[in-house]
């Protein structure tokens, strides 16, 4: 790494990782990122470091991971706590494969009722229709 790419400005620092500033203050806000200290008449510098801590983020968040879990696993990492990590991960794929059955009883759910939409009489309220005011869309 050349002594440049340990000087980032907030903007390289967030064009390096593609993300917008406003997303690395409102990293720093939560707590996920250092605010590095501002010298004397100068600009706050990031580092090699900052880059993989927010490609760390971004890619947490492609897990499905929330801010919040993203936190406890950035702590985790600094004090190499891999039990605690892989118990978050676990907790973590347990609900997505909850989140997952609902979406197929909803994929089922919505299917049967397209089914009787295209099948049903123009005279007759949509069956779409009366299933949102019923409520009932877990039960077709």
């Amino acid at each position: 790494m050349n002594p440049q790419e340990n000087k980032l400005t907030i903007g390289r620092l967030a064009t390096t990782v593609g993300v917008n500033v406003e997303t690395i203050r409102f990293y720093q806000r939560r707590g996920l990122l250092r605010e590095p200290p501002r010298p004397p008449g100068g600009i706050r510098n990031y580092s090699a470091e900052d880059i993989a801590r927010v490609k760390f983020i971004k890619s947490a968040q492609r897990m499905g991971f929330s801010l919040d879990e993203i936190h406890h696993l950035l702590r985790l990492d600094e004090g190499m706590q891999c039990d605690a990590a892989v118990e978050l991960a676990a907790q973590h794929l347990d609900d997505v494969r909850k989140r997952l059955q609902d979406l197929r009883r909803i994929e089922t759910t919505l299917a049967n009722l397209l089914e009787r939409c295209r099948q049903g009489d123009e005279k007759v309220t949509c069956p779409l229709i009366s299933a949102l005011h019923a409520d009932k869309l877990g039960e077709s």
